[in-house]
């Protein structure tokens, strides 16, 4: 008898729990089922997306290899709009920035990379900030191109530091400051930059006396 009133107990507090409780459990049932079709349709969007701006992205680099430079503009700008912050934008905006050069439109290239030089993408971020210090070298702007140096991260730039120092060197050519030019161009060399033109550079710029003292 002690066991039936126990499980009749038992069975009791789960009906008063169950009328208690019920919507609450129907609200956590429908929440979840909600959440879980919710992220699958979220994933299956991101796919869409990462799909569609491929396919956009693949046009983009046919228009750029043909020349088609209103095409090239005009689906970057797309892209950007559609997928802002993705690495489809960012290199559309890379190939767009090189089409401005191309038509010696510095400003306007200059803008676009500046915006990729912003973004949270270390490697491509430091690729607009290398050719946007070539623009800088173009124009001669030698005093922004050290600044823009100057302000680098190096622990976000690590990789690119070879790269850095070459161009940091021919600003400083440009300056006419010439020993920080060769402290720089050497700086690269040690930093693994192999190039028959960076040994020139250091060539040119070494002393006549100890060109005299190597005879």
């Amino acid at each position: 008898m002690e066991i039936y009133e126990t499980e009749e107990q038992q069975v009791e507090a789960i009906k008063t729990w169950w009328k208690e409780n019920h919507q609450t459990v129907y609200i956590g049932v429908v929440m979840g089922i909600a959440i879980v079709v919710g992220w699958t349709f979220w994933q299956d969007h991101k796919k869409d997306q990462t799909l569609q701006a491929s396919t956009e992205f693949n046009q983009l680099s046919k228009a750029f290899e043909a020349k088609q430079n209103d095409s090239v503009s005009k689906l970057a700008e797309r892209i950007n709009g559609q997928y802002p912050g993705s690495d489809y934008a960012a290199y559309s905006t890379l190939l767009a920035a090189k089409v401005k050069v191309e038509q010696n439109d510095m400003a306007a290239a200059k803008q676009l990379l500046e915006k990729i030089a912003a973004s949270n993408n270390k490697e491509l971020a430091n690729i607009a900030k290398i050719r946007l210090l070539r623009i800088m070298l173009a124009n001669k702007e030698y005093e922004q191109g050290l600044k823009l140096v100057n302000d680098i991260d190096p622990a976000k730039s690590e990789s690119f530091s070879a790269e850095y120092d070459e161009l940091v060197g021919d600003l400083y050519v440009g300056l006419d400051r010439l020993d920080q030019a060769r402290t720089s161009y050497q700086s690269a060399l040690r930093n693994g930059k192999q190039s028959p033109l960076l040994q020139m550079k250091i060539n040119d710029l070494t002393a006549p006396e100890k060109i005299e003292n190597t005879k």
